[in-house]
C-alpha cells in the first residue's frame, strides 16, 4: 500500500476521471452531430455545383455549335 497523500491522490484522481469522461463522450457527441450537418451540406453545394457546371458546358457547347 502507498502511504496517505498518494490514496487521497488516487482516489479524487479516480473519481475526476469517471465524471469527466461522460461529459467527455457527450462532447465528441455533438461534435459529431455537426460534423453530420456540416457535411450534408457540403454536399448539397457540391451538387448545386455540379449541376451549374454542366449548365455551362451545355451553353458553351451551344456556342461553339454556332460559331462552327
Amino acid at each position: 500500500w502507498d502511504p496517505y497523500p498518494f490514496i487521497l491522490l488516487n482516489l479524487v484522481l479516480s473519481c475526476l476521471a469517471a465524471i469527466q469522461a461522460p461529459i467527455i463522450l457527450m462532447s465528441q457527441n455533438r461534435q459529431a452531430q455537426r460534423d453530420r450537418i456540416r457535411a450534408e451540406y457540403d454536399y448539397r453545394v457540391n451538387v448545386k455545383a455540379e449541376k451549374e457546371i454542366e449548365q455551362i458546358k451545355t451553353q458553351l457547347n451551344r456556342i461553339e455549335r454556332k460559331i462552327n
